[in-house]
Formats: C-alpha cells, structure tokens, sequence
C-alpha cells in the first residue's frame, strides 16, 4: 500500500470548495473534484470551531484512519478534502469510517 498523498496549498482547498461536490453528515463532510492525474490527493481540515488544538488533532487522526482502510477502494484521479465537524472528535473511527464509506460511495469514487 501507497503513503497517502496530500493536498496542501490553500487555493487546492478553495478550488475543492467552490467547484467540488459535497456530502454532508453530522460527523464529516466529504468535498469531491476529478483532478488530471493518475493518483488521489486528500487533505483533512478542522476548524477552531471544533475545539482546542488537542480535540482537533483528534478529529483529524480519527478522519486520516478511516481513510487508511478505505484508500486501497478509491479510484485513482480525484481530490478529495474531509472536513470534520462538532460531532467528530467524539466518535470512534469505525463510524467515521462507515460515514466515509457512504458519502464517497454516494460520490461513485469507490471501485
């Protein structure tokens, strides 16, 4: 299995933003855009919303897990950004991860 890549500059997060489509949950909301390569790109986000710096490193190691065991599933040539939400932190990963599956499925980016 691949190292994850991740998507890093600020105007690929807008760019996801504004012409990406979106999934929302209560605990996660999953941005999707085809991109031109051969590969998936992903960035977690978490906003001071959340919670202090602990509560949002958890959200988003939480999220970055879930992704792990699906990421063998994805079709390669998308960007994909999770946002985590208020309700994030406080689940396990195995519902993050059912949550994921469902919205990237819903997404048709699972093979």
């Amino acid at each position: 299995m691949s190292d994850i890549i991740t998507l890093k500059r600020n105007n690929d997060f807008r760019r996801l933003y504004s012409r990406g489509r979106f999934f929302l949950s209560p605990v996660l909301v999953t941005y999707v855009m085809k991109n031109r390569r051969d590969e998936v790109r992903i960035g977690i986000t978490s906003s001071k919303k959340i919670g202090k710096a602990v509560v949002r490193n958890r959200s988003r190691r939480v999220i970055r897990e879930a992704y792990r065991e699906l990421s063998s599933q994805v079709k390669p040539g998308y960007d994909i950004v999770f946002v985590a939400r208020g309700k994030t932190p406080f689940v396990k990963s195995t519902e993050i991860l059912r949550v994921m599956k469902k919205e990237l499925k819903e997404a048709g980016v699972l093979k």
